[in-house]
């Protein structure tokens, strides 16, 4: 190998861009990771990678800013974003600000560097006949706040709007994992 593939990692969550860099590490890629976009573009002062894994929700600030403010600084680098909280709206955005895939947690190093591979987009991917459930959306919604309050049930219901014993009994039938 002429040259190192530089990778730089945009996740708030020590653990898991620990783990994800040791992963391409032994992959042959130098790595860098950053938590915020004032971080970012002071490692794009001195350092240019080629790829770059972006978490979309990271700590008071969102990682779609990271995407554009990548991909003004190299429009040919490869970025994939990664998320807890998938949507559609959010998808179409990370594109259309030049992430060239999306994936949805969990994901590991093979999925992202797979995804890396795919630039070019897959014309025979599957299309879904199976729309979303109201019971699915509902977890998701429920999932999504029990995160931003730091899993307190009594916050998290008050957000929600329900009172603490329905959302303790939602929790019963589908405990977190």
């Amino acid at each position: 190998m002429s040259q190192a593939r530089r990778l730089l990692i945009i996740e708030d969550d020590a653990k898991f861009s620990a783990t994800l860099q040791r992963s391409f590490e032994r992959k042959g890629y130098d790595v860098e990771h950053a938590s915020r976009l004032q971080q970012v573009q002071a490692l794009l002062t001195h350092w240019a990678p080629q790829y770059a894994v972006v978490d979309l929700k990271l700590a008071g600030e969102s990682g779609l800013a990271c995407v554009q403010a990548l991909h003004e600084h190299d429009p040919s680098m490869l970025i994939v974003v990664l998320t807890g909280f998938a949507s559609i709206a959010t998808a179409v955005e990370a594109i259309k600000l030049g992430a060239c895939h999306y994936l949805a947690k969990p994901s590991n190093g093979d999925d992202i560097e797979e995804a890396f591979a795919k630039r070019a987009g897959d014309t025979t991917a599957p299309i879904g006949a199976r729309p979303t459930s109201i019971k699915s959306l509902e977890w998701e919604r429920i999932h999504e706040t029990l995160v931003e309050t730091d899993f307190n049930i009594s916050e998290t219901a008050r957000r929600l709007g329900m009172h603490r014993r329905t959302l303790a009994r939602k929790l019963e039938k589908r405990p977190l994992k």
